[in-house]
C-alpha cells in the first residue's frame, strides 16, 4: 500500500513542529524518519496513523480514511512502552487483532498471535505480565502486536530504544526480512544512524520543521547532511565486505 504524505504541517498552539512535508512510502520498503531531537519524527508518525489532527493530506493507495477504518490495515507502535496494565504478553499481542478482549477470539486468531511470538522468538513469554519484562523484551512484544494481524503499513516509534548493539542490528535485518515477504509498508524512526543506513530502502531526513532530504540512503546519508543537520563531522570507512559507514567524528568545528 503506497502511502503519500502531501503538504503536511502541525502545530502545538502556536508554535510551529512540522511545516509542508511531502514524501511517499512504497510496499516491500523501510522508509526511515530521521532528525535530531526535538525535529518532530514522532509528530510525523502520529499524523500519518491519524492519531494528530495535522493540515495537509495523508493518502493510502489514493484514498483517505479514518482512524477507526484505519485499524483494519495499519499498526502503530508507541515509543513508550511502559504500560501499567495487568495483562500478560499473550494478551496484548492479541489486542493488536482485536479492539477489546470482550470481542469474540477464534481459534485462528490465538494461533496468529502464538506464530509471531515464534517469530520474534518471545513465546516463552506468552503467560508473563507485561510489566515482569525488561524494556527490551516490552518492545519485542509491542512489535509482536503491531505485526500480528499482517498489515499492509506498519509505522514504528523507535522500536529500538530499549535494545542493545546486537538486537537492534538483529530486530531491523528481522523487519526489513519481514516487509519484502509480507510486502507491506514500514516507516520507522530510528536513532541509531548506522542501522538507518544499512538496511533503511529510503530516509527522510526532518530538520528544522521542514525534510532536509528525502530518498535512498546513499543518496541523501551524506557527511554534509550530518554536518548541516546534526551538528557533527564524520568520516566514511568500508568494511571487509565493501559496505561503507560513517563515523561520528565529534561535534563540527565549523
Amino acid at each position: 500500500m503506497i502511502v503519500s504524505v502531501s503538504g503536511l504541517s502541525f502545530c502545538y498552539g502556536s508554535a510551529k513542529v512540522l511545516e509542508d512535508l511531502s514524501f511517499t512510502a512504497s510496499p516491500g520498503e523501510i522508509t526511515t524518519i530521521i532528525g535530531p531531537n526535538g525535529a518532530g519524527k514522532t509528530t510525523l508518525l502520529k499524523c500519518v496513523a491519524d492519531l494528530f489532527r495535522h493540515d495537509g493530506e495523508v493518502t493510502f493507495d489514493g484514498n483517505t480514511y479514518d482512524r477507526m477504518e484505519l485499524f483494519k490495515f495499519l499498526s502503530y507502535m508507541e515509543q513508550n512502552t511502559d504500560l501499567d496494565v495487568d495483562l500478560n504478553v499473550f494478551e496484548i499481542v492479541l489486542l493488536g487483532m482485536i479492539q477489546s478482549l470482550g470481542f469474540y477470539v477464534s481459534e485462528e486468531d490465538i494461533q496468529e498471535v502464538y506464530k509471531v511470538l515464534d517469530l520474534l522468538e518471545i513465546r516463552q513469554f506468552a503467560d508473563r505480565k507485561i510489566g515482569e519484562l525488561s524494556g527490551g523484551q516490552r518492545q519485542l512484544v509491542f512489535i509482536a502486536q503491531a505485526l500480528v494481524k499482517n498489515p499492509s503499513v506498519v509505522i514504528l516509534d523507535e522500536p529500538t530504544s530499549a535494545l542493545d548493539l546486537f538486537h537492534q542490528y538483529n530486530l531491523i535485518s528481522f523487519m526489513s526480512r519481514i516487509t519484502k515477504e509480507r510486502g507491506c509498508t514500514t516507516l520507522m524512526t530510528l536513532h541509531h544512524l548506522d542501522v538507518a543506513y544499512k538496511y533503511s530502502d529510503r530516509m527522510v531526513i526532518v530538520s528544522d520543521h521542514h525534510i532536509y532530504a528525502e530518498g535512498p540512503p546513499k543518496e541523501v546519508f551524506t557527511k554534509q547532511m550530518l554536518k548541516d543537520v546534526y551538528r557533527v563531522d564524520s568520516a566514511v570507512m568500508t568494511d571487509e565486505a565493501g559496505e561503507e559507514h560513517f563515523v561520528i567524528l565529534g561535534p563540527s568545528r565549523d
